[in-house]
């Protein structure tokens, strides 16, 4: 394993880190959006995370062949019923009064969104440690 290799790994980290961002912002954004394209309220998305093998194929190393990374390997959309607050002027209210509303809670949403923060900042970290050890090992021809 070299130091390229570990900022590929890093760097996979920070991509899925980033979508995840992503993500919860268009929840946060949406949180009131009671009309979409494909009608009803906005559902609410979370990405899945999956392994991604970012190290070369050499056969009899052991570290290269546990090296993997991260990637988003799919977003889903909130499978429960829309949150229902009674509100008979809303123009999109049934006829009971009733406005089907998404299921997104901003202080859950914002704890998601520090944890995909706090994680990209560890990964940078690394990254930066990565960096300083390259450094000093160049730093020894001299």
């Amino acid at each position: 394993m070299n130091l390229f290799d570990s900022m590929n790994v890093l760097s996979t980290g920070l991509t899925a880190e980033r979508a995840r961002v992503d993500v919860t912002s268009s929840n946060l954004a949406n949180a009131n959006t009671t009309r979409t394209a494909e009608g009803g309220p906005y559902k609410r998305r979370d990405p899945v995370f999956g392994t991604l093998d970012v190290a070369p194929e050499q056969f009899g190393n052991a570290m290269q062949e546990a090296l993997t990374g991260v990637e988003v390997s799919e977003i889903i959309s909130d499978t429960n019923e829309p949150r229902q607050v009674y509100d008979p002027s809303h123009p999109d209210a049934q006829d009971n009064g009733y406005v089907a509303m998404p299921n997104i809670t901003q202080v859950e949403e914002m704890v998601n969104m520090l944890n995909a923060t706090r994680s990209y900042e560890a990964q940078l970290t690394a990254m930066s440690s990565v960096v300083q050890m390259a450094e000093k090992a160049l730093g020894l021809g001299r």
